[in-house]
């Protein structure tokens, strides 16, 4: 492992999504994409317990990619969870917790924004071996269906990455919405997290000596915004 392992601590894996919020592919890959037509109103308890109350409001939001997080996490050498992020995201979204199934989510990452904070990493991650960048510019997720699971809601949707699409189900948590005022209009924010095998992708490299996790967890923390 010549190059990336020298520099230290990880390599990674092309992916995303995809779809975190700690701002530390969530994203989904994301990573995420697109189902329906919602209206982004209504009051949703969140994880934590606390309500939060909507004005009525109807058409997408469009991400806010200042306010948004898409952090991958993925195994070195079996020994730590390396982290890394992607750092911009764009798309729209409209997501209604007392009505999921009109939920719209069409998200995309450049594939050139991956971010391991090592410029010789990052390089090698945008090569042939990984994103293949140059080739492949746009990692994308579109929602097919969103459900509710228990607290929470599931998103099941479509990750192309390298150029193949494979179907995906995100855990997604609705942390609130509403009017921020002339200033920032109507807001709303979600958080996503999915785990997919890169393999899947092709992107195979260090999983065979096993130097590389084969398996990628994504954190997409989204706010939206409508004004």
């Amino acid at each position: 492992m010549k190059g990336i392992e020298n520099v230290g601590v990880g390599r990674w894996s092309r992916a995303l999504l995809v779809v975190g919020a700690v701002g530390a592919l969530g994203g989904a890959g994301a990573l995420l994409a697109g189902a329906g037509a919602g209206s982004g109103s209504g009051s949703a308890r969140q994880a934590g317990g606390a309500a939060t109350s909507a004005p009525a409001a109807s058409g997408a939001l469009t991400v806010d990619g200042s306010h948004s997080s898409v952090i991958y996490r993925v195994s070195h050498a079996g020994v730590v969870n390396f982290y890394g992020r992607f750092n911009k995201v764009e798309g729209t979204f409209d997501f209604d917790p007392a009505n999921p199934s009109s939920a719209v989510f069409d998200v995309s990452i450049p594939a050139d924004s991956i971010d391991s904070n090592n410029k010789q990493r990052d390089d090698h991650l945008k090569s042939p071996d990984f994103f293949n960048a140059k080739q492949f510019p746009t990692i994308t997720f579109k929602g097919k269906e969103v459900r509710k699971a228990g607290e929470h809601f599931e998103l099941v949707g479509d990750l192309t990455l390298l150029g193949q699409t494979k179907p995906i189900t995100a855990k997604l948590e609705h942390i609130g919405a509403g009017d921020r005022g002339p200033r920032m209009g109507y807001r709303a924010g979600f958080e996503a997290t999915f785990t997919f095998k890169r393999s899947d992708f092709g992107m195979t490299y260090g999983v065979k000596d096993g130097m590389l996790g084969d398996e990628v967890t994504v954190i997409v923390a989204l706010q939206g915004m409508r004004r």
